[in-house]
């Protein structure tokens, strides 16, 4: 994305609060974005917490269904891809976040924040593992002073009560007359509590992997989805990648094998599913450049003879 002053200044208002200003996104057109219909988008498809650039950035997912907005993961970069979306952040109602790990928690506290400069006044429900209720509070420790300013000089409703943490356990996690969430516990050592989403909307499944080992019984939760989200390392890459990053070379290979999914096991997971569409998300590594979107279909191919689609930074998908 070009870097130029206008970019520069209209981030800087948001970040700060200032949201009147009618400044543009300067995000390049490659993805239309839809603003009306139901349709799942993917914010952020950056396997791991590094920083490489706005076009890639990392974990973050929306589905928008009956105009309401639903967060899935809440990595650096999500409220900026959120407004590219179209979404006003004072509508946020719902967010779910997979495992607390940094590259899918980290913007969790300023993105409710961001909302709340935005205007939010209704309650927002947060879904996530245990620890969530403790993240929150610390989040909303650390900015004590300025929280209580901003509730008596500027008369605004005080976050720490409008925002509701629900900490989650396998089963439906939450459901009204048009939406169900389910999550599945997953396989992400060390992290024990690491889970999978489906959600049901009238005739519509999503299901998201979130980060996990390979998991068969994930196939039987997925079953007949129209959309299964998956997360995918590309094994042959990793010794290049660990050569880039030479100071924990072993523990980071150690690490990267033991809680992600080989190409050809998300295969496995989107055949045994017969899953309608395997959308491949979260990379590792994310930045190789000489894997292409061929490789990665390629690799996935040899164990599922279904509709592959390599995910990408505000990729629309209609529901």
């Amino acid at each position: 994305m070009k870097n130029n002053r206008r970019e520069f200044i209209r981030r800087s208002c948001l970040i700060s609060g200032i949201t009147a200003l009618n400044i543009p996104t300067a995000f390049p057109g490659k993805h239309e974005i839809n603003k009306d219909g139901d349709r799942l988008v993917l914010l952020g498809t950056q396997g791991g917490p590094f920083i490489n650039s706005y076009t890639q950035t990392p974990s973050a997912n929306l589905i928008v269904h009956n105009n309401i907005p639903f967060v899935i993961d809440t990595g650096y970069g999500v409220t900026f891809k959120l407004k590219d979306a179209g979404i006003n952040l004072a509508d946020l109602q719902y967010i779910f976040i997979t495992h607390h790990h940094s590259d899918h928690n980290l913007e969790l506290g300023p993105l409710l924040y961001n909302s709340w400069i935005a205007g939010l006044a209704n309650p927002v429900h947060v879904y996530g593992p245990t620890g969530l209720d403790s993240l929150l509070k610390a989040y909303w420790n650390s900015n004590q002073l300025d929280i209580e300013i901003r509730i008596a000089n500027e008369g605004r409703p005080d976050i720490r009560t409008l925002v509701v943490p629900h900490e989650i356990t396998n089963g439906i996690v939450m459901s009204n007359s048009t939406v169900e969430v389910s999550a599945f516990k997953n396989i992400h050592p060390p992290v024990e509590n690491s889970y999978a989403y489906k959600f049901k909307l009238g005739g519509k499944t999503v299901v998201f992997s979130g980060d996990t080992a390979y998991c068969p019984a994930l196939a039987t939760f997925a079953s007949g989805a129209d959309y299964l989200i998956h997360e995918i390392v590309y094994v042959p890459a990793i010794d290049a990648m660990i050569k880039r990053r030479p100071k924990n070379a072993a523990n980071l290979k150690a690490s990267i094998l033991s809680h992600h999914t080989p190409a050809e096991d998300v295969g496995r997971i989107a055949t045994a599913s017969k899953v309608k569409n395997c959308i491949l998300n979260h990379f590792i590594p994310a930045d190789d450049k000489t894997i292409t979107d061929e490789i990665w279909i390629k690799a996935v191919e040899n164990t599922f003879s279904g509709k592959i689609i390599v995910g990408k930074d505000m990729l629309q998908l209609a529901l």
